[in-house]
């Protein structure tokens, strides 16, 4: 444990704090004199233990309304929270489904694909097939005529 003097109110005290806390305690000391010294000024020498009382409960006011509004943030941080949650879940589901409709397209376009090489084959064969019924036509009629 060390030992920090410190001087309130015009009178020395010696505190004691954990190793390494010597800092922090002169500078929460700093802001109780500060405040002490403020209500003084204020509200004038109501004497030393009601000023004493005074500023404990302001102090007490600050800290609750501060951890009001830290409760309140923490709250609002766990509403944030759950929204980003659940808006993340959404981009999952709506990736999954876009890449399955791409997945669809992407297999109706080879079937497609497939489809399109297949009627162009049965195209070019009905051509061919059509262009050697009219050579036999013309080389019958022309042996028709011939004769």
């Amino acid at each position: 444990m060390a030992n920090v003097t410190i001087k309130f109110n015009g009178k020395e005290f010696l505190l004691s704090c954990e190793d390494g806390q010597e800092e922090h305690l002169e500078e929460l000391l700093i802001q109780i004199n500060q405040k002490f010294n403020s209500l003084k000024n204020d509200l004038g020498n109501l004497g030393e233990n009601k000023l004493l009382l005074i500023t404990a409960v302001k102090v007490m006011d600050e800290y609750y309304e501060t951890k009001k509004k830290v409760d309140q943030k923490k709250d609002e941080l766990k509403i944030l929270s759950n929204k980003f949650r659940e808006l993340k879940s959404l981009i999952y589901e709506y990736k999954e489904k876009k890449e399955k409709e791409i997945s669809e397209l992407n297999q109706n376009h080879f079937k497609l694909k497939t489809e399109i090489i297949e009627n162009q084959k049965n195209y070019e064969k009905l051509i061919e097939e059509a262009a050697n019924e009219i050579s036999n036509f013309v080389d019958k009629a022309n042996l028709e005529n011939l004769s």
